[in-house]
């Protein structure tokens, strides 16, 4: 399977997620469990792929992340129109993604997206939600279900606090970057 396969493979997966976080009646437990544990192993798989076959790209890349972004948004905005994390969290990812996007090709005027600590970790996180809240559903979780759901609304929260905490980075990174006048 092709790198770009593994990717497209997450985006087709987004919507049913999404939906099925929406609406619990949709997918079974297990299955949305295994389908969000599938689009996280596509997400680990494509760039390993990409590299061994000699294909990474910059577009690849571009992709990858926009697929990441477009999954864990609409998925966690299904757990938000359920309840289970804030709606303001996919709000954020959008923002925080076009950022990055932007900054990366217009402002550092790179042919590759210009990453930050602070994003990369929040790129993993917003998995984690994803995950607790398809293992809250899981009739092996019956007794854990509301410290799992309530683990996901802080989870939530946290991680809209670091996406908004990595907006503030990125916006100040151009000002740190800067060489004063007279150096170089």
């Amino acid at each position: 399977m092709t790198a770009h396969a593994l990717t497209v493979t997450r985006l087709l997966l987004a919507a049913p997620v999404a939906l099925a976080f929406a609406r619990q009646d949709l997918l079974g437990p297990w299955v949305l469990f295994v389908v969000v544990w599938a689009a996280i192993a596509t997400d680990y798989a494509d760039g390993t792929v990409a590299r061994l076959a000699g294909t990474a790209s910059a577009g690849g890349q571009l992709f990858d992340h926009l697929t990441d972004c477009l999954f864990v948004t609409t998925c966690l905005a299904g757990a938000a129109w359920s309840g289970l994390v804030t709606p303001i969290l996919p709000v954020l990812i959008v923002v925080a993604f076009g950022q990055y996007a932007l900054d990366s090709y217009l402002l550092y005027r790179q042919k590759a997206l210009r990453m930050s600590a602070i994003g990369r970790w929040n790129g993993i996180l917003y998995f984690v939600p994803l995950v607790v809240g398809a293992a809250a559903r899981l009739p092996l979780f019956d007794g854990l279900a509301a410290f799992l759901t309530g683990t996901v609304n802080v989870l939530g929260y946290a991680l809209a606090a670091s996406t908004v905490l990595s907006i503030i980075d990125r916006a100040l990174a151009p000002l740190r970057e800067r060489v004063p006048a007279g150096s170089a």
